[in-house]
């Protein structure tokens, strides 16, 4: 599976067809098998410590320390793999401290599969480990992968907020408390959720918007934005009922057979209109399963709907600054339309975020399983923004927009973080 299908998606009447074409940054080969225990060895025998890797990793440039590099990682799990090491607690840190940004597998002359490799080596440690983690674990996964408890949860942030709690934490300094510091800093970056009215058409429907679990907790906005973008091109939208999750948070934490069965369930029918999401992340899980492969990123999807041309937008002198997932920029080839898109507004100064090379350190669940690392990491990234007088940060990403949210309101920072689309809509003329 690699590259893209093209689709030809019958629009309203009267109104252009909407053809997305395949683009020349984005012809990538996505295809990845799960690795199985057996194969990890040789798997990881394939790399042949050069070190080219390593100034790529964000880990490493972080702590400096030969262990916590994707050539380190490597050595432990070919170690661990071979029977040489034992799996300590040691071991696992350095394994566990893996953003999974996937950034060394551009710089890798082998082609080694990193990301095979450590979600291999996740999957194994998930297998070997005692009944009650491996009972635990796909239950909490599970949950935080639900798109009915992502309701709960943002019921339960505007509470913490709107009670009081969130001053009565810091005061007391239980906002700084290792289990309690990354949900205090999240629930200060949810928004208040758009709602998400479905819009089930099987038979007319030009598109299909993938909401994903985490999708009207962190994006609801972007999701009326994008709807009113295709309103205004005649586009025919369906919203599901009932959200599905791409399993790619089941997956990275080493529970692969739960991720396939929650991506099989996104799999494309004969008929099916286009599946279009507005998180990066989750397109380049789903672009990796066969029955999925054909989901496409809604930036670059709207850039080449033939209809887009006739769209004005208002001025806007102000200045923004996008952010570039690894997801996008690792896997789905870069974020070139989201520029050219901003582009169409005048008066808008569209420029890189400083250090978009390295992980933010939102990376799924990272921000909560390592919230030192992903805070440090966050704090980097962040470092320059005073000197650049952003208005706006944009992201295709919603774990992203989340944890730069926290850490600019952390830094004392009034710089506004959204999805390209909801500038695209607000500018409409």
């Amino acid at each position: 599976m690699g590259g893209y299908h093209v689709w030809g998606a019958a629009s309203a009447a009267g109104a252009p067809t909407a053809v997305p074409a395949p683009t020349t940054e984005l012809e990538l080969p996505l295809t990845r098998i799960d690795v199985t225990p057996d194969q990890l060895f040789t798997l990881a025998d394939q790399c042949v410590k050069c070190g080219l890797c390593l100034p790529q990793c964000p880990t490493f440039a972080l702590l400096g320390n030969e262990a916590d590099s994707p050539r380190g990682r490597i050595a432990l799990i070919h170690g661990w793999a071979a029977g040489d090491l034992a799996m300590s607690s040691t071991l696992a840190g350095h394994l566990d401290g893996c953003l999974g940004c996937r950034a060394c597998e551009g710089a890798c002359p082998s082609l080694v599969a990193y990301g095979q490799l450590i979600d291999g080596a996740r999957a194994a440690r998930v297998d070997q480990a005692p009944p009650g983690r491996r009972a635990w674990l796909p239950r909490w996964l599970g949950w935080l992968s639900d798109a009915r408890v992502a309701r709960w949860l943002t019921l339960g942030a505007r509470f913490y907020q709107g009670a009081g709690l969130a001053r009565l934490a810091e005061r007391t300094g239980l906002a700084h408390d290792a289990a309690i510091a990354p949900l205090h800093r999240l629930t200060r970056a949810i928004p208040t959720t758009a709602a998400l009215v479905p819009a089930a058409d099987n038979r007319l429907a030009d598109l299909e918007l993938f909401v994903g679990c985490m999708g009207a907790l962190a994006q609801g906005h972007a999701f009326v934005a994008a709807r009113t973008l295709c309103a205004r091109l005649n586009l025919r939208v369906r919203v599901p009922a009932r959200p599905a999750c791409c399993g790619a948070l089941l997956r990275h934490n080493g529970l692969p057979r739960d991720g396939d069965r929650r991506r099989d369930a996104c799999a494309r029918g004969p008929g099916d209109p286009p599946l279009v999401g507005l998180a990066s992340a989750c397109v380049a899980e789903l672009r990796e399963a066969p029955g999925s492969a054909g989901a496409r990123e809604f930036c670059d999807w709207l850039e080449q709907v033939s209809a887009l041309i006739g769209l004005r937008f208002r001025p806007l002198a102000r200045r923004i600054l996008v952010h570039e997932p690894c997801s996008h920029r690792n896997l789905l080839g870069g974020c070139g339309a989201v520029y050219r898109l901003l582009q169409r507004i005048p008066g808008l100064s569209v420029q890189p975020l400083p250090c978009n090379q390295t992980c933010c350190g939102a990376a799924g669940t990272y921000l909560l399983q390592q919230p030192g690392l992903a805070a440090a990491l966050l704090a980097d990234k962040l470092a320059g923004l005073t000197a650049h007088s952003a208005d706006l940060i944009v992201t295709t990403n919603p774990g992203c927009a989340l944890h730069l949210t926290a850490g600019l309101r952390e830094a004392g920072l009034a710089i506004e973080v959204c999805h390209p689309a909801e500038v695209l809509a607000r500018q409409l003329d």
